[in-house]
């Protein structure tokens, strides 16, 4: 089973589920269509990050759980312990297999169906989180991310983000919560600002060569006929594919996550700002009545 991966920091309350386009294992080979999650995993993941969450620590655990025809039920869960890379001896799969052995001794859902992982301030669209859910889903191919967004409340919706991706989000609201948010979009911002400027480069480079191969063609084809005119043979053929290797174009996986993550923020801003903006009409329009 795939080991912890490196994740975000966290701070503050909500959830979100992500699953990923794969076979179940149930009958007939549907595909999940439905996450059901029991309180009981609220609950534990709630006082897993409360104990050894808090500021910027991340915190992970493994969710246990079956496949019921087209719902995946997540029955329960246990986290990761906290350690360092001093720990050279701890090995995270063989506690993973004695934590389910135990689980099973005693009855309990004891089926691997993904993982959990707390996130700070909604950033979780990242590289990191992406290779793990590829590993687990390669693995188990209807396993799911949960994520704990901790600065939101525990209200649960459903919302695409990206196709074959399923999150279902909460929201609790702190009073430097739109500020930070907007400090963190304004990152992201400044983050595809610096990849639409490589990319921008790289059209340049693109464009740039290919008027070098144009001028040299051109210098060739004057060089055969004045050889030609002087009855010599014409210049061997060359590859001019070898002589002008095409830029390199930048990644684009880093943008797509960017731009995720951008829109991610976009949401809980409008979501934020729809719910403070109804509070403060409201309490304008009680006000002007009163006086």
């Amino acid at each position: 089973m795939a080991s912890r991966k490196e994740g975000l920091g966290a701070a503050g309350g909500g959830f979100g589920t992500s699953k990923g386009k794969g076979k179940a294992a149930a009958a007939g080979d549907s595909a999940v269509k439905q996450v059901q999650i029991d309180g009981l995993v609220v609950l534990k993941i709630i006082k897993h990050y409360q104990e050894e969450g808090q500021g910027n620590e991340v915190v992970q655990g493994v969710l246990l759980g079956l496949v019921v025809d087209d719902r995946l039920e997540i029955t329960n869960c246990f986290p990761f312990p906290q350690h360092t890379e001093d720990d050279a001896d701890f090995d995270e799969v063989q506690y993973q297999m004695e934590m389910m052995r135990s689980l099973r001794h005693v009855n309990i859902d004891h089926l691997h169906v993904g993982w959990y992982q707390s996130t700070y301030y909604g950033s979780f669209v990242t590289r990191a989180l992406l290779d793990s859910q590829f590993s687990y889903q390669h693995a188990i191919e209807e396993s799911v991310v949960l994520i704990y967004v901790t600065e939101w409340l525990l209200n649960f919706k459903t919302s695409f983000l990206i196709e074959n991706l399923i999150f279902h989000e909460c929201f609790l609201y702190f009073s430097n919560h739109l500020g930070k948010s907007l400090q963190l979009l304004m990152d992201r911002v400044d983050e595809m600002s610096q990849d639409i400027v490589k990319y921008n480069t790289y059209l340049r480079n693109v464009s740039k060569q290919q008027q070098q191969k144009h001028q040299y063609q051109q210098r060739r084809q004057q060089e055969n006929i004045q050889r030609q005119s002087r009855g010599e043979p014409p210049l061997p053929e060359e590859d001019i594919n070898k002589l002008f290797k095409p830029p390199q174009p930048p990644p684009r996986m880093e943008s797509l996550l960017i731009a995720g993550q951008i829109n991610t923020y976009c949401q809980n801003i409008k979501e934020f700002n729809a719910q403070n903006l109804g509070k403060l009409f409201m309490a304008q329009a009680l006000q002007d009545y009163n006086n």
